[in-house]
């Protein structure tokens, strides 16, 4: 195989230095000259009707420039990522605490909280609701129409009824996964302004073009005259999906002609924003005596909150990946995705898939146990594997599924193990396996992306691709593609991103899918150019096309590269006499179908990455502390494009992972969130971070840019089932619900003694 030169290289990033150095503008760094500051009336109460909204006297402040509400929204007065359910500004009817009633503009931020405070809000409060099973009955509190039940996935596969009477074991449990804060550093930013009759927004968000879209049909113009610029962004995660301050930002733009500000506070961010989804999760699993998976039963219930954002997206994803990465024959999954009054929840890391793993893996170890056979065994057992069929009758494509990466992990940790040494009484030690598969991109829908590169006079590049980076290094990583493929340098390309003026759509930075789709559309992209390289080249040297190689900066004739070639700058140069643009574009769709809504039978995605994590923890028997010591995480991406970015991003995703498990809780009473700020929610820090090891496996997808399959997500959705089973290994105890916290461990084990 041929040795690559810039994909699998550790290439520094392209925005390393300047935010080491603390150069980066972010969202809340950008300034203007004349600028109004902005605030946002939010409600206090959760369901109500709205009777009277007076601004009058805050429009009289001095110093004031615009005060809007509903009545000012020239355009549709609603935006949601697949449902367009969520007020701009209310106008009739609240449905969460943190609803926006009115929106300030003044010379001052003080002057526009002082604003806030002069708007009279006149309210009928409602019933509300605010437990998901409840909102399902007849009798609930409706926040939308005539019922709670947003959405419905169902996925059917085999005979299940037929399976369990069958079974040597059944197992069956009830599971509950908490509601996550996204807990990015850099709160919800952006500044807009006018350029002529078109508005420029920069913000911090993580698919420009969607919000182009949302801020166009909500002012009622064109998209060609909103320009939608996405400033450095400090974290995503999923919660910079949807909209924020975007639509705020261009209102009072239009209507002050004046640059103006948002920027949320970390309470306003956090009361705001969009959570992971809490969920309930009826578990029932069959298996004959030697652990083979006979069937699996799932009722899942996820709370999306007042609104739907993404919500029918993650909960499809978990009723996909419900069966963990097994094969099972027969399946029946009802996954229902619930209005209530509690904060909306979205988009999150891992997209429904970690709440699903919470609960497929302990029930995989509980099976291991009633047969008498190991965590490993039952796995390898029951792995996807190529050929395989998933719970929607998609054969895998490719790979050998959870085995290429779960023996290179418990091999490592049975390293350790064997060096652990003396393990005091009250504090005990366990090892714990968690195992997971992700399909790469949106699901059962299409989601292209496109590139344009355009190669200079000088055999240096402009990439411009629609790919938001947030801090995941998509940048760096469609670089090296370009790179390679052209037989540039990495430094020699330059790329634009996330502008609607100048970028293609590359649809949203989520779904692990910008390295395998916008890759592919920049690999395309770059090929194109690199055709018309070739032609020119194979004129000039009188050779055919494929005798023809570009690397390290020169165009070379194969079996000649000791003798004399030209420079790529030189080649170029040749076909700008004859009057050729080396300019190529590209643009890539993964080859899916979507699922049959009475079956859930289809294909949802064309490439699948498959991660195990094996955790050792200790748990002290007095306290109830967990803590996890060492943390093995091996997980296949194909092929690295970057294995520095690899290793930090499984870092990053366990990390993530482990606050999921042991401290993340989004509190709230009546819908009202407790934990508003860092002070009270619980993030891990610095001294909670195990000893972590990264295993990196390429197993090459042959749709894939160079190999390449999607990393961003998966390395999260494992780690708290697999501190559940180690808790259990330690101590004997199951602990069903997220976070495993110190209360939760003093009283199951309690309850064993």
């Amino acid at each position: 195989m041929e040795e690559l030169s810039v994909v699998g290289k550790s290439v520094i990033r392209k925005d390393a230095l300047d935010k080491v150095l603390g150069k980066t503008r972010y969202s809340a760094d950008i300034k203007m000259p004349g600028m109004l500051y902005v605030k946002v009336l939010r409600s206090t109460v959760p369901h109500a009707l709205v009777q009277k909204i007076d601004v009058t006297v805050a429009k009289a402040l001095a110093g004031v420039a615009a005060v809007l509400t509903a009545d000012d929204v020239p355009g549709l007065n609603g935006h949601g990522i697949i449902i367009k359910d969520e007020p701009v500004l209310v106008k009739d009817k609240i449905r969460k605490i943190g609803d926006p009633l009115a929106v300030v503009a003044a010379e001052t931020e003080e002057i526009a909280i002082q604003a806030l405070k002069h708007i009279v809000v006149e309210l009928e409060e409602l019933p509300a609701v605010f437990d998901a099973v409840e909102a399902m009955q007849d009798d609930s509190p409706k926040v939308h129409g005539k019922s709670n039940i947003l959405a419905v996935r169902k996925i059917f596969k085999g005979e299940i009824d037929e399976a369990f009477a069958a079974a040597d074991i059944v197992v069956e449990n009830v599971y509950y996964t908490q509601m996550q804060e996204h807990s990015y550093i850099e709160p919800e930013a952006g500044i807009a302004y006018m350029d002529g009759n078109q508005v420029v927004i920069k913000a911090s968000t993580q698919n420009t073009h969607f919000d182009c879209r949302e801020v166009a049909r909500n002012l009622g113009v064109p998209q060609s005259r909103i320009r939608m610029i996405q400033a450095p962004t400090g974290g995503g995660f999923g919660g910079k999906l949807d909209v924020s301050v975007q639509i705020y930002l261009a209102l009072l733009a239009m209507k002050t002609r004046k640059p103006v500000r948002l920027v949320y506070s970390r309470e306003e961010s956090i009361i705001a924003s969009t959570k992971r989804h809490p969920c309930r999760i009826r578990y029932r699993t069959a298996a004959d005596k030697q652990g083979k998976l006979l069937a699996v039963d799932v009722e899942a219930i996820a709370d999306t909150g007042a609104y739907a954002s993404y919500g029918p997206a993650p909960v499809t994803r978990l009723a996909v990946h419900a069966t963990g990465p097994y094969e099972v024959p027969n399946v029946r999954i009802y996954a229902y995705t619930v209005y209530t009054n509690n904060p909306t929840a979205g988009a999150m890391r891992g997209f429904g898939v970690p709440q699903a793993a919470f609960a497929y893996e302990q029930q995989m170890d509980m099976i291991a146990e009633r047969v008498g056979i190991s965590p490993l065994a039952v796995r390898m057992i029951n792995s996807l594997k190529k050929g395989s069929k998933m719970a929607t009758g998609q054969m895998i494509p490719s790979g050998p599924g959870i085995s290429s990466t779960l023996l290179p992990a418990y091999d490592k940790a049975i390293q350790t193990k064997a060096l652990a040494g003396y393990e005091p009484s009250v504090k005990k030690r366990g090892y714990g396996l968690g195992c997971m598969f992700f399909g790469v991109g949106n699901t059962g829908q299409p989601n292209p992306a496109g590139a344009f590169l355009d190669l200079l006079d000088d055999g240096s590049a402009n990439l411009m691709v629609g790919a938001a980076d947030i801090g995941q290094g998509s940048n760096t990583i469609l670089a090296q593609i370009v790179a390679e493929e052209l037989g540039m340098d990495f430094e020699d390309v330059q790329v634009t991103s996330a502008d609607t003026g100048v970028t293609p759509d590359g649809g949203a930075t989520s779904a692990s899918r910008q390295t395998y789709i916008s890759g592919n559309a920049t690999l395309l992209a770059a090929k194109e150019v690199k055709q018309l390289l070739l032609a020119e080249a194979a004129a000039l040297f009188g050779v055919a096309q494929d005798k023809i190689v570009l690397k390290n900066r020169q165009v070379m004739v194969v079996g000649q590269e000791s003798k004399d070639g030209i420079s790529i700058k030189q080649l170029i140069t040749v076909c700008r006499s004859k009057g050729k643009m080396t300019l190529g574009h590209g643009w890539f769709n993964p080859s899916t179908t979507a699922l049959d809504d009475e079956t859930g039978q289809g294909e949802p995605y064309e490439a699948y990455s498959f991660g195990s994590q094996v955790v050792e923890v200790e748990v002290d028997t007095e306290t109830g502390v967990v803590e996890v010591l060492n943390l093995y995480a091996a997980h296949d991406v194909g092929q690295a494009i970057n294995p520095l970015h690899v290793q930090a991003q499984i870092e990053g995703g366990s990390i993530m992972g482990l606050g999921y498990g042991l401290y993340e809780d989004m509190k709230k009473v009546e819908g009202k969130i407790k934990t508003s700020s860092f002070a009270t929610y619980l993030i891990p820090t610095s001294l909670d971070i195990p000893s972590i090891q990264a295993i990196i496996v390429e197993d090459k997808a042959d749709t894939g840019p160079f190999g390449a399959k999607g990393l961003g997500e998966t390395s999260l959705v494992p780690t708290a089932a697999a501190i559940a089973n180690a808790v259990y290994d330690a101590v004997g105890i199951r602990i069903k619900s997220l976070p495993i916290t110190p209360e939760k461990v003093l009283r199951a084990l309690e309850e064993t003694r």
